[in-house]
């Protein structure tokens, strides 16, 4: 398969249209709409590019969701209440995984992009839905923030299409646990998780290989862009090509970024949006979500310029003061006022934050090196 159309953008105004999450929670916070609010207002985004999100039908769904768990939140969110014995059950209605209104919808919405991103990717381009991401979803109850799981409906929608190998690779400063484990049993999915080392969920440790389908990668406090150009280098790139995948879906979450109050690690954007372009760059389709990220300025920036890298425009080094008026708008709890950085309201790139490649990191490369050398014995 071969790339030829140009690169897609999947949303749907329902992000910008209803606020998600209710209250005192870290994604209680604009992020989708800001994104599509800046490239519009950068005349990056247009009818050509721009795909509407459908909701996914309850029938696709339950291709990977067990049946009494969305019949039990599509009821309470109808109903606006959550009794007891469900909660326990299925893990919404809590502080970290709220009933808000339309719940079901936008959960849905986010699962229907990503299928969309995935067909529209078999064309031979790359697709941006950056309200996918949900990676901690699991079939029979919500998880970290996340409903349903929307990248593993997109590697589905390519395995369903005939694909044989498809890669997911995870940059979310949170271990792409959901993911892992729908497709642990199952050689045609190969996972590849950087996250840091001692984040919740807890999973994702350098010797757990999902059933040896998965490459886990748990990354020190305060990890560099030196230190993921060392392991783009020496592990990932090389085992993805070896791979040889058809398809690439990836969850770029933005709290691997540093400023994120979720998280220690410290990479700056443009780190983030160079490994997204060397991981899409040899394989004819590429589906590119979202993920975490809990600071607004640095995720609207990050998102916004993703974007622009990948439909090929060219970064502004000052943004236009229409684009410096939406992020000098937005605000978020868990970030300060005298922590927000002026460079967060005037510019999309953040300075390269390069450093010494610690022993922790140049370990685990050499750690899965070994266990190649073993596989291939």
């Amino acid at each position: 398969m071969r790339r030829g159309a140009a690169p897609l953008l999947v949303g749907s105004s329902r992000y910008c249209r209803t606020a998600g999450f209710g209250r005192n929670h870290p994604l209680a916070i604009a992020r989708v709409a800001t994104v599509l609010q800046l490239c519009e207002t950068l005349g990056w985004l247009d009818r050509r590019s721009f795909r509407e999100a459908p909701a996914a039908s309850v029938e696709r769904l339950l291709r990977f969701h067990d049946p009494d768990y969305v019949q039990a939140l599509r009821e309470a969110d109808s109903s606006g209440t959550v009794r007891t014995e469900t909660r326990e059950r299925f893990g919404f209605g809590t502080l970290e995984n709220p009933l808000f209104p339309g719940v079901f919808a936008r959960a849905a919405t986010a699962v229907g992009g990503s299928i969309l991103a995935a067909e529209l990717a078999l064309e031979g381009c790359v697709v941006f839905h950056p309200a996918g991401g949900t990676h901690h979803g699991r079939p029979d109850r919500a998880s970290g923030f996340c409903y349903f799981n929307d990248p593993v409906f997109a590697i589905m929608a390519f395995l369903e299409r005939g694909l044989q190998r498809v890669l997911y690779v995870d940059l979310d400063a949170h271990h792409g646990d959901g993911v892992q484990d729908a497709f642990a049993d199952n050689p045609a999915v190969l996972t590849i998780s950087v996250h840091e080392d001692g984040r919740w969920p807890h999973t994702g440790a350098a010797d757990d290989t999902g059933g040896g389908n998965a490459i886990n990668l748990p990354v020190p406090p305060g990890f560099n862009d030196s230190e993921l150009g060392f392991l783009l280098e020496n592990l990932v790139l090389p085992r993805a090509a070896a791979f040889m995948p058809q398809a690439v879906v990836i969850t770029c979450g933005t709290d691997a970024l540093d400023g994120d109050p979720l998280s220690r690690l410290a990479l700056s954007n443009g780190a983030l949006w160079s490994a997204v372009e060397r991981l899409v760059e040899p394989v004819g389709a590429a589906v590119v979500l979202g993920g975490g990220g809990y600071n607004p300025w640095t995720l609207a920036r990050c998102w916004t310029g993703l974007w622009g890298r990948l439909s090929g425009r060219d970064i502004p080094a000052t943004l236009p003061s229409a684009a410096g008026r939406v992020l000098a708008g937005l605000q978020c709890d868990l970030v300060d006022d005298e922590d927000v950085r002026p460079e967060w309201l005037t510019t999309l790139s953040d300075s390269p934050n390069v450093g010494a490649v610690r022993e922790e990191v140049r370990g685990l490369a050499a750690t899965h090196g070994r266990r190649r050398l073993h596989e291939l014995a």
